[in-house]
């Protein structure tokens, strides 16, 4: 999400750091830059010149060419004016005062719909809410399917209909009546979809957004498809009146145009986005975050809790014990590993990370291979009590044991070992050290010295 666009406007700022004096000429040279970058990135020519004009004027100001730090300066100027487009803050799901609160799922065939309202489910019932969902999409049953097969694997009711039912209107409101009758204080709905806008699918949305008066009409937009997202998003705000957007597959090759452009093109706000296939790969939009990672700053806030809602506290802390008193086994490492994957796709986390210059570049290169994690696993389980708790009584022949047992080699079981003891020790430096102090809560497991790439 927004990489490309991230190393071209670091790639500027890199040289406006390298200038004695910031000075109207170099000033101009280094806006051009940035309004390249953001026409490279997919960001609505509109946007773009809205958000020049804006820099421009706060950057060749007295002020900031006669500063200390002209460049810090710039920076802070263009992460403000980015924030701003982006909303400023984070845009809250609004609720109704009597439940149940009914969401309207609204967009184009393909966009990300019906996987986009299950992770919304999931994403409230975390929050303590009591979601429900049903799919109204008479058209498609392969979409009424997949919904029923989502809402079980994340344990959420759905509401099926009866075979009578076969209009929109009246799945609506049978659903809306479960939704009392059950004490569900949310109804997701989603809706048909169309490989283009047309009279007949508006007409439809319309009468379901008439009887059932919805708190929230968003519309889901694959990010993929860059200016045509922001496109359709307008014409769906102009017919219908949208109240927030859902960007789905943030985590692929999207050049984050299309976040930067929708709030301006639409007035409305991106509430959500999409950052992978799972249930749990989405998350809540917050505009400062984002522009600190476009800003290559990293987005610390979101990883903290990220690791705060899935690894156990006590666990990280009975962890850190081990670690300061040298108690660290190959089964703590093994279990290290397992909550590390719970995070979610290594690359990602990376990604929230500040740059760091050429350890970034290193970072952001080194491909992480998840079956290398399958891998050290087996190894570890495939060893005995007493192997785990004293790696040092592992002699060749036991090695030979653990590489049969595990399907591996030797020349595997000899890598984990280092990279175990590798880890160890590094693990030891950043808990008892500086780092350890100044991260606070933030109880990361451990992956030093795994050697991916």
């Amino acid at each position: 999400m927004f990489e490309n666009l991230s190393d071209k406007l670091q790639r500027v700022f890199k040289n406006l750091r390298g200038e004695g004096k910031l000075t109207a000429a170099n000033m101009e040279a280094a806006l051009k830059e940035i309004r390249v970058a953001l026409l490279e990135a997919d960001v609505h020519f509109r946007v773009v010149k809205q958000l020049m004009e804006s820099v421009k004027e706060k950057a060749t100001g007295q002020e900031v060419l006669s500063a200390l730090s002209p460049a810090q300066q710039v920076v802070k100027i263009v992460r403000d004016e980015l924030t701003r487009i982006l909303g400023g803050h984070t845009a809250k799901l609004r609720l109704a005062n009597e439940p149940p609160s009914v969401i309207l799922i609204v967009g184009l065939q393909g966009s990300g719909k019906t996987t986009s309202t299950g992770k919304l489910a999931r994403y409230l019932g975390k929050q303590g809410n009591r979601p429900m969902v049903v799919s109204v999409d008479v058209y498609r049953p392969a979409a009424r399917r997949q919904l029923s097969v989502l809402a079980k694997d994340i344990q959420i009711p759905i509401y099926e209909g009866t075979p009578e039912e076969s209009k929109p209107v009246d799945l609506a409101r049978s659903a809306r009546r479960e939704a009392i009758q059950n004490n569900r204080d949310v109804l997701l709905v989603d809706t048909a979809g169309r490989l283009h806008i047309d009279d007949e699918l508006m007409v439809e949305l319309q009468q379901l957004k008439e009887l059932l008066n919805p708190v929230e009409i968003l519309f889901v937009a694959d990010a993929m498809t860059g200016q045509d997202a922001v496109k359709s998003a307008d014409e769906f705000h102009k017919r219908l009146g949208i109240t927030g957007v859902i960007l789905t597959k943030m985590d692929g090759d999207a050049r984050g145009g299309a976040a930067l452009s929708i709030r301006t093109v639409t007035g409305q706000p991106l509430k959500f986005i999409g950052v992978g296939e799972k249930p749990d790969a989405f998350e809540a939009f917050h505009p400062d975050r984002a522009v600190s990672r476009i800003l290559g700053m990293g987005d610390v806030l979101s990883l903290i809790e990220k690791v705060e809602e899935t690894i156990d506290q006590k666990k990280a802390e009975e962890m850190q014990r081990k670690l300061i008193d040298n108690e660290f086994t190959l089964e703590d490492f093994r279990d290290q590993l397992k909550q590390l994957r719970k995070l979610g796709p290594l690359e990602s986390l990376l990604g929230m990370m500040p740059q760091l210059g050429s350890i970034s570049k290193e970072l952001k290169n080194a491909k992480v291979d998840e079956k290398e994690l399958t891998r050290i696993v087996a190894i570890v389980d495939s060893m005995t009590p007493a192997e785990r708790v004293n790696h040092m009584i592992i002699n060749g022949s036991r090695r030979r044991r653990i590489a049969m047992g595990s399907g591996c080699t030797v020349q595997d079981v000899n890598q984990l070992l280092k990279q175990y003891t590798q880890a160890r020790k590094m693990m030891k430096t950043f808990s008892g050290g500086l780092l350890g102090k100044k991260m606070g809560k933030l109880k990361l497991p451990g992956f030093g010295g795994m050697g991916f790439g």
